[in-house]
């Protein structure tokens, strides 16, 4: 599946069939910190992601 990171920006390649926090484990972040995109919906981190996916990685931000 193509993943797009947002920090810094780059695109990756990795197989699946594979869980969104096992991806994110295997890519080193931290699950509770990011947000996996796949098309316009955000994933939940036990959602199967599959090779045909194109998946969009961002890190979550908070303010006050």
């Amino acid at each position: 599946m193509q993943i797009q990171l947002s920090h810094p920006s780059r695109t990756v390649e990795v197989k699946g069939p594979k869980k969104a926090k096992d991806l994110l484990r295997e890519l080193n972040l931290v699950v509770e910190a990011h947000l996996v995109i796949r098309g316009d919906e955000l994933v939940t981190e036990d959602e199967v992601l599959y090779d045909r996916d194109r998946i969009e990685i961002r890190p979550v931000i908070s303010g006050g």
